[in-house]
């Protein structure tokens, strides 16, 4: 069995501050896919501390973005950023990892990735679709290879986009008008899953119905009322999404015990 979580930890520090070691040391899973550090390498190796193999990319801009992977399961390559080689404008930094792990029948290779939030009707929403435009073109890559035989594929993290009415507590008040619900955007995700294959597993696991959300305001009382909104996930390949046992979100008990806005998603695979 290989358990995967993903979690925007909303900075790495203040996520441990709040509790996060705890939660890690409950679940602890095989892989740790993680968005939103928020800090340097180090950092992120004192805070996760012994046994990890740690692919990590930090945002030029200081104090933001920031993806990695962490894995019990040593690692036999690490790719960072979709830049090929060429360097990417600093918002784009911080933003994707891949590692291939030696599991199950062929090489799996996992995913982090934090997709822009964006701002409707701004410049930033143009960064944004400029990056999903550069995260498919990776996707065709990899779903190919996939489909070919030559590895297993899982995606993973903040999306900052939800994929449909059943994804938001309030879809009327945000759709085609914020960010994350405007029908250009959740046009990448019905590719991803559609014709590029990838299987949105907690949503298969879950069945049809309201969320189960992954991100909360901190603010008013959105968290108690579950007013949230279905912007994290897990994708995966369709032979490996059909060997998940399980996959959920680990909502934490109460405001207080939260350690970040978002809580993680979590899967095992029988591999």
């Amino acid at each position: 069995m290989l358990t995967v979580a993903s979690v925007n930890v909303n900075g790495v520090r203040a996520a441990f501050r709040r509790g996060m070691a705890a939660w890690l040391a409950a679940r602890n899973p095989d892989v740790l896919l993680l968005q939103e550090v928020r800090a340097d390498d180090q950092t992120l190796a004192e805070h996760l501390g012994e046994g990890w193999h740690v692919a990590h990319q930090a945002s030029d801009a200081k104090g933001r973005a920031g993806v990695a992977v962490a894995s019990r399961v040593p690692a036999t390559a690490v790719r960072v950023g979709l830049g090929n080689g060429t360097p990417e404008p600093e918002v784009d930094t911080g933003r994707w990892v891949e590692m291939d792990l030696e599991v199950g029948e062929r090489p799996l290779t996992v995913v982090s990735a934090y997709i822009h939030s964006g701002t409707a009707g701004t410049e930033k929403m143009d960064l944004k679709f400029a990056h999903l435009d550069k995260v498919t073109h990776r996707l065709v890559e990899l779903s190919g290879q996939a489909a070919a035989g030559e590895r297993d594929l899982l995606v993973a993290g903040d999306v900052n986009i939800a994929h449909g009415e059943r994804d938001i507590k309030n879809w009327k008040g945000n759709h085609n008008k914020t960010s994350g619900a405007l029908d250009a955007e959740i046009a990448y995700l019905d590719r991803w899953t559609g014709e590029l294959g990838l299987v949105d597993v907690a949503r298969r696991i879950a069945g049809d119905v309201p969320g189960p959300y992954t991100w909360w305001s901190w603010r008013g009382k959105a968290f108690d009322n579950d007013a949230g909104w279905r912007i994290d996930y897990q994708l995966a390949t369709h032979g490996l999404a059909e060997r998940a046992v399980d996959a959920g979100v680990d909502r934490a008990a109460s405001y207080d015990q939260r350690f970040s806005d978002h809580a993680p998603v979590v899967a095992t695979y029988d591999l």
